[in-house]
């Protein structure tokens, strides 16, 4: 938990450094952290690579419920989001 603390702290405070329209950047309060199989790293660098237009058409809650329920991942709706 610390060390997404630090992470979270330290690249709002990047993230505000790099244009004026970013000055209120900040991070979500929670956080999720999930392991990617090394035979899967290239599609997961293609998503990022494509997240910007991926998420015009698919919102991010909606993917991240389906990522979650497809995993059975259990969660409460009342804390998953800020």
């Amino acid at each position: 938990m610390k060390l997404v603390e630090e992470v979270k702290s330290h690249s709002s405070k990047w993230m505000k450094t790099k244009a004026e329209s970013l000055s209120n950047f900040y991070w979500q309060n929670g956080y999720g952290a999930f392991s990617v199989n090394p035979t899967e790293i290239e599609k997961v660098i293609a998503y990022i690579d494509n997240q910007k237009v991926h998420h015009q058409t698919n919102g991010f809650q909606d993917e991240f419920r389906l990522f979650l329920n497809k995993y059975k991942v259990e969660y409460d709706e009342r804390y998953v989001w800020d």
